[in-house]
């Protein structure tokens, strides 16, 4: 056999090789495309996986009482939601007169979360120049005055502290808390409802209501 013949015949096999690998390559475009997946050639990127924020509190993680404190629940921000974490409080502040109990929640409720409930995802935007004061001559009873005009704190934060007081039966009147500022605007009741809790960023929560 010439040696031309034999070049010709491996020229003619590469090629039907070449041939066979395209159709098996187009074969499998087709196959990707009927699958409703389109093909890119930039390179995609998804982002991080989802992070999960428990807002639950490990075993390790609750804080300890000691002998002579009680624990009360304070709302704290998790979520976008308000979520209770237990807290200790002095014991001497139940049966208390309500302005030291409502400093006592305050305390807590405006104290930076532990480490381990910034691990759950808490966090609280109740200011911490934030006070009580005792009412005036003339507020409704029950009323507290805070340093700030309520309806100047953020709605977090207002959110929280009005859902904090109204778990104290001391501070709640006729299901609300009373509460005023250091101006001379009357004092309201704020409710702390469901959507309060659940939207507490809200500017519409917590409800407030006009006192007679």
């Amino acid at each position: 056999m010439r040696r031309g013949d034999v070049t010709d015949r491996r020229r003619g096999a590469l090629r039907g090789r070449s041939a066979v690998s395209l159709a098996g390559l187009l074969a499998v475009a087709a196959l990707v495309s009927g699958c409703g997946i389109r093909t890119t050639s930039v390179p995609v990127d998804a982002g991080a996986a989802p992070s999960r924020v428990p807002c639950r509190l490990s075993a390790s993680d609750v804080t300890t009482r000691s002998p002579d404190s009680v624990s009360a629940e304070v709302y704290l921000l998790c979520a976008s939601q308000l979520v209770t974490v237990d807290r200790p409080m002095p014991a001497d502040a139940i049966g208390a007169e309500p302005v030291e109990v409502a400093r006592a929640l305050l305390q807590e409720v405006q104290r930076a979360p532990s480490a381990g409930e910034r691990r759950a995802g808490f966090t609280t935007a109740v200011p911490a120049g934030l006070r009580v004061d005792p009412s005036r001559d003339g507020d409704p009873a029950g009323t507290l005055r805070l340093s700030s005009q309520p309806e100047d704190l953020s709605a977090e934060a207002l959110a929280q502290l009005v859902c904090t007081y109204t778990e104290s039966d001391a501070l709640v009147r006729d299901g609300s808390v009373v509460l005023g500022g250091p101006g001379d605007y009357p004092p309201r009741g704020y409710l702390c409802t469901s959507q309060t809790k659940s939207r507490p960023g809200d500017p519409a929560t917590p409800d407030a209501l006009g006192l007679d």
